[in-house]
């Protein structure tokens, strides 16, 4: 996990630098011009105005059968992704410490980090964090903008508590996440915390089996992918 940190965590701009009066300026100025594109842009840059939010279905969630346990709200920032940003990364965490340890400190307003989801060893998820939002996880406003994070339970030097449970429900996580986005399974676009940028994290660890999960995702991915679904 990691912090967005300092100027990061502020308000929503997309990787160009542009902000939302930016961005309406220039899609009008096409507009003039009369072409399909700049309709096309024009109408991806409407939901950009002040106080201008897409519609969310409450209790919904992005993977079935997890469970919401909201993070708390200055662990992330409302985005409205993959049309403000583009997701094109799925990092690995490891979190050294338990599952509640981990619902614990992201639902911590001081703690100033947060993944999407928690896997614990049994293969429960927990979501914390729309895929629609930026979770402060990576140590990078760059990489938290394009990714969506998953924390495990467990220690990066205790190859035991990676277990055949955990392994399978986080794979089927990351297929599905995968499927939703386009991105293909393989290690450039599924890392690890430690491979960001910049990081001073060295999770999942040498213990994580990518030459076993890497497969696992891609088996998952072949299976019928189930249908969003909302909070019970």
């Amino acid at each position: 996990m990691g912090r967005e940190g300092g100027k990061h965590g502020g308000g929503r701009q997309g990787r160009s630098g542009l902000g939302r009066r930016g961005v309406l300026i220039g899609a009008g100025a096409l507009i003039v011009g009369g072409g399909v594109a700049a309709r096309d842009e024009l109408r991806r840059a409407w939901w950009r105005l002040p106080g201008t939010e897409k519609k969310r279905v409450e209790g919904e969630l992005d993977h079935v059968g997890a469970e919401w346990t909201a993070a708390s709200r200055a662990n992330w920032r409302r985005a409205d992704r993959p049309d403000d940003f583009t997701i094109d990364r799925v990092v690995i965490h490891v979190v050294q410490g338990s599952y509640p340890t981990a619902l614990k400190v992201f639902k911590d307003p001081g703690h100033g980090a947060a993944t999407h989801y928690v896997v614990r060893k049994d293969g429960h998820v927990a979501q914390m964090i729309r895929e629609l939002d930026v979770a402060f996880h990576a140590g990078s406003r760059d990489m938290n903008e394009r990714s969506i994070g998953i924390e495990h339970e467990g220690f990066v030097d205790r190859p035991e508590g990676f277990t055949d449970a955990m392994y399978a429900a986080s794979a089927r996580l990351t297929a599905g996440i995968c499927e939703r986005y386009g991105l293909p399974v393989d290690r450039e676009h599924i890392i690890g915390h430690v491979e960001v940028p910049g990081t001073d994290h060295t999770d999942p660890g040498p213990h994580w089996d990518w030459d076993r999960y890497i497969p696992l995702v891609r088996e998952a991915a072949a299976a019928p992918a189930p249908k969003t679904t909302r909070a019970s």
